[in-house]
């Protein structure tokens, strides 16, 4: 049976508080900043076109920055980038709201702060992935994953754009980003308070240069099936479902008769239940056949995409949107632990940035082809395709990398976890 202490379990550690309370600021951040860019540059007279660019810069330069973050994160003391990471996004915001305030704000102003705040982006996850076996135990790494799932739907896609909208409407856009750098600066103060923690490489044991240790990041992911398996297969999926979901949805809504507010009901219910899926799977132990049930999950939550395909009724497009969401951050919740039990110490921030670089390759193309691949064969057979191939790839991955037996050999939850962090494993293979 679930048990709600046992997801809240990584709570008692009080080193793990302050890097939770750091991460729940800096998610609050990205949805103040979200929203906020949006108004600021409609304030400006920017349409659809300048809105491209300064989302675009954001993007690129998190893909651009994250496998450099990786290497820096095996190098030098994550707490070290996290605070240099909330730093730099306060300050650049802080600039950003100041010069909103004064009038004296353009566009150009807002595509540099944008840039700034995804370069630094590619930094986090690295840092924050390699830290957190340092402050919690093995047995309680699903646990945090799965607060963190919960969290980060509830702060990143409700509560920060909620905040942001309710600024903007009652006072202006300068006020909403002065409020999403306090957010930054908040998250700052509460790295301080966590400990420097051990560098798991020995650079001087090892010296080598920061392409080198892209490299050897490179060299285990290939190495390793299991880990390449899930990359590829998580990358054919988003292509496939990103671009249906991000784009495509909104005029399966316009066909059933809805509008604006019934996609934001959709996307919030795609929240919702990515809380839920999060919870219940820290609630729980993690699974024996572990690689299969991730997996799966991913391709068998991609199956309600179908549904958008037919203009069904309104409330059967929020139930595929909260079934959507809730087996995707299930997944994740094990991936996550997965990463952080069977990855090298040495080798977490390396493969954590590799995990966000390949996993999120052909965002990009997925989002540029939904639009002409739905003009071309139609919206039902794209949501079809959508729904319908990801299941298929997850098979074929799991089958020909042969996960079941990789799990049975390397099982993860056997009820014994020590109070330590996990032991490295799998050296040989790099």
């Amino acid at each position: 049976m679930a048990s709600l202490p046992r997801a809240l379990a990584p709570l008692r550690h009080g080193q793990y508080r302050w890097l939770a309370a750091s991460l729940a600021l800096s998610l609050l951040h990205m949805g103040l900043w979200a929203v906020a860019v949006v108004w600021q540059v409609v304030a400006l007279d920017g349409g659809p076109a300048e809105l491209s660019v300064v989302a675009g810069l954001s993007a690129g330069g998190m893909l651009a920055s994250t496998l450099l973050g990786g290497a820096l994160a095996d190098r030098i003391p994550q707490r070290h980038i996290l605070l240099g990471v909330a730093l730099t996004q306060a300050v650049a915001v802080a600039v950003a709201a100041v010069l909103s305030l004064t009038g004296a704000l353009a566009l150009w102003h807002l595509a540099a702060v944008s840039l700034i705040g995804g370069l630094a982006a590619g930094l986090y996850y690295p840092a924050y992935s390699a830290l957190v076996p340092s402050l919690v135990p093995a047995r309680d790494l699903l646990a945090v994953n799965g607060l963190e799932g919960v969290v980060r739907p509830m702060l990143a896609q409700a509560a920060g754009p909620a905040l942001a909208g309710l600024l903007v409407a009652a006072l202006s856009p300068g006020m909403a980003l002065t409020a999403a750098s306090a957010s930054a600066l908040s998250a700052a103060a509460c790295v301080t308070a966590l400990p420097v923690t051990p560098v798991r490489r020995d650079p001087e044991a090892s010296p080598t240069g920061l392409l080198a240790d892209v490299h050897e990041g490179f060299r285990y992911m290939v190495r390793t099936p299991w880990l390449l398996a899930t990359l590829v297969f998580a990358a054919l999926m988003l292509l496939l479902f990103m671009g249906p979901f991000e784009v495509l949805v909104p005029f399966a809504i316009k066909d059933a008769g809805g509008g604006p507010s019934q996609h934001a009901w959709v996307l919030g219910a795609f929240g919702l239940g990515g809380a839920l899926g999060s919870l219940l799977v820290a609630s729980w132990r993690l699974p024996r056949r572990y690689l299969t049930v991730m997996n799966m999950l991913w391709g068998l939550g991609c199956l309600p995409m179908v549904v958008f395909g037919f203009a069904p009724q309104y409330w059967v497009m929020l139930v595929a949107g909260a079934v959507i969401g809730g087996t995707f951050q299930a997944g994740m919740v094990i991936w996550g632990t997965l990463l952080q039990r069977r990855v090298p110490p040495a080798l977490l921030g390396r493969i954590s940035s590799l995990d966000f670089f390949v996993s999120l390759s052909f965002m990009p193309l997925s989002m540029a082809l939904a639009g002409p691949v739905s003009e071309l064969i139609g919206l039902t057979p794209t949501f079809l395709l959508a729904g319908l191939g990801p299941p298929v790839i997850a098979a074929i991955a799991i089958l020909a990398w042969r996960l079941p037996a990789d799990e049975i050999a390397h099982p993860l939850d056997t009820g014994d976890e020590a109070d330590v962090v996990a032991a490295p494993t799998e050296l040989d293979r790099v």
